[in-house]
């Protein structure tokens, strides 16, 4: 019993280090596409320019492992964490310095925010609060398992998901802990996670099983459990179906995305199944338009129709590029690449309409968009806000 735990746990190691390695190179590609490349970039009819209002940088940025450190904004606060355990927060509109601290610890988690409360995690399984207004440390605790992505938190509860499969609830005061819900995880997995969801009374969240539960915010009991990922591949690593995206609410219904699955629509009080379209992705959703955009593993973005219309459209031009989450800005949809070139994509049609680079190291995170500005943090730790500005 105990060799078969250490056989596991080991093997679940090495296949983080893997992940570690490939962060250089998609995923799972297969032998053609691997010897196709990425797909070069073709001129444009450029119908929007990116107009660059500031920047600044922030620590190393991901690092050397494939980190999806994600900013989070509150109000007119722009907080952003590097894997070196930097952290600094702006003022979103003009990109002056609040303050900074330097946690020298390393970070995995991305940024959380809640009511006064600043959140992140670090690589020993610790969870921070820091608070928004000083960055003074309010707090840290064990979780007892590395958190990969951001949590979630309102004034009262703070939520994480674990790598090895709890989803932990605790007292955003204090940090104590209120409760805990674990599902089994796989024996292989992506080195990547989504931040849990609240939902009215309750806290939703998708696994690197390829399951999504919804559990009491108060007590952790489960309301719900639904499969979003399945694979019937031969071998550990066809079978994965990570879900490492944040669920998604559009249109009262919840959306989740799996690697080597589908793009599902469940229901967001009973998690029954409404309609799944195939679709691998490891990366964030968005929608807009009455769709959601789900940027895959191969480097296609596709908009589904979110009522199961089929899809509306699907964008090929960048494949094999390593794509960043999605995120809708306006009539367009932004998405990052490996070359740190940020892509701006017609909802209406998909053709692409504007480009501009970020950061040569590359653009892992989804941009976040606020109002008329979108802010990306780039993989070196370039942190940049963009207005849009119809090209002459």
């Amino acid at each position: 019993m105990m060799v078969d735990a250490l056989m596991l746990r080991r093997a679940r190691l090495l296949f983080v280090l893997l992940a570690a390695l490939l962060s250089g190179c998609a995923l799972f590609e297969d032998e053609e596409d691997e010897a196709l490349g990425p797909s070069p970039l073709t001129d444009i009819q450029e119908e929007q320019e990116f107009d660059r209002v500031w920047s600044d940088s922030v620590g190393d940025g991901q690092g050397g492992l494939f980190n999806r450190l994600r900013p989070a904004i509150s109000g007119d606060t722009l907080v952003v964490a590097s894997a070196d355990g930097e952290i600094e927060a702006f003022n979103r509109h003009d990109g002056d310095s609040l303050w900074d601290v330097d946690l020298d610890r390393s970070l995995t988690g991305g940024v959380g925010i809640g009511g006064d409360r600043v959140f992140v995690s670090s690589a020993d399984g610790r969870l921070w609060a820091l608070d928004l207004a000083t960055g003074e440390t309010l707090w840290k605790v064990q979780v007892g398992g590395e958190v990969l992505g951001p949590a979630v938190a309102d004034d009262s509860l703070v939520a994480v998901a674990t790598f090895d499969g709890r989803l932990v609830g605790l007292n955003a005061e204090d940090g104590a802990s209120r409760w805990s819900y674990s599902v089994t995880p796989p024996v292989l997995s992506l080195r990547a996670a989504g931040a849990p969801l609240f939902f009215e009374g309750a806290v939703i969240a998708g696994f690197a099983s390829g399951k999504v539960v919804a559990v009491n915010r108060d007590s952790g009991q489960l309301y719900w459990e639904s499969r979003a990922g399945t694979s019937d591949g031969a071998s550990e690593i066809e079978r994965l179906t990570d879900i490492s995206a944040d669920p998604l609410i559009a249109d009262n219904k919840l959306f989740v995305v799996a690697y080597q699955g589908d793009l599902s629509a469940l229901e967001l009080r009973g998690g029954r199944k409404l309609w799944e379209r195939k679709a691998s992705s490891y990366a964030q959703l968005s929608e807009g338009y009455s769709n959601i955009y789900v940027a895959t593993d191969d480097g296609n973005v596709i908009a589904f129709d979110r009522d199961n219309q089929g899809v509306r459209w699907e964008q090929s031009v960048l494949a094999r590029r390593q794509l960043s989450g999605s995120a809708t800005w306006g009539s367009f949809v932004a998405v990052g690449d490996f070359e740190g070139y940020l892509h701006l994509l017609s909802q209406a049609d998909g053709r692409i309409v504007g480009r501009t680079r970020v950061d040569s190291d590359g653009v892992r995170v989804a941009p976040l968009v606020v109002d008329d500005m979108l802010y990306v943090f780039g993989n070196s730790g370039k942190i940049a806000a963009y207005r849009l500005e119809a090209a002459d």
